[in-house]
């Protein structure tokens, strides 16, 4: 089982990055987090990395179905999308939700993370160049 479901973009990081939310709301995904790990690795530990931001991206539907089957469920969740800089393209990926079915070994959970993988996979292929 893939890790990821990702694209890679011929554009600059911030338009990914915009292009990325657009279509995470389109799919009826929120982001509730964001995480700037190349500010934050300077802050931290005086890293130069590469720019890197993780989106805690949430479907309130399908968490919430999720976490009537599982209430463990919280620890994987949001599903995080990662936009990186790499080289000359950016990368957009997304968590494979059908890990959690993997990790948790609840079958049950199988048809909301099959949704859920089905939405991301749309909006992350509605990205690619």
């Amino acid at each position: 089982m893939e890790i990821g479901i990702g694209a890679t973009l011929t554009t600059d990081f911030d338009d990914a990055v915009a292009r990325a939310r657009e279509a995470l709301k389109e799919r009826g995904f929120g982001v509730l987090t964001e995480i700037d790990m190349q500010a934050t690795l300077k802050a931290k530990i005086g890293a130069d990395v590469d720019r890197y931001l993780i989106l805690g991206a949430c479907n309130p539907t399908l968490a919430h179905r999720a976490l009537g089957i599982d209430p463990r469920i919280g620890l994987l969740l949001p599903c995080n999308v990662v936009v990186r800089a790499d080289g000359d393209t950016v990368v957009v990926e997304a968590m494979n939700p059908q890990l959690m079915v993997e990790v948790t070994r609840n079958a049950e959970l199988a048809a909301v993370a099959e949704e859920a993988a089905g939405l991301l996979r749309a909006a992350i292929g509605s990205l690619a160049d």
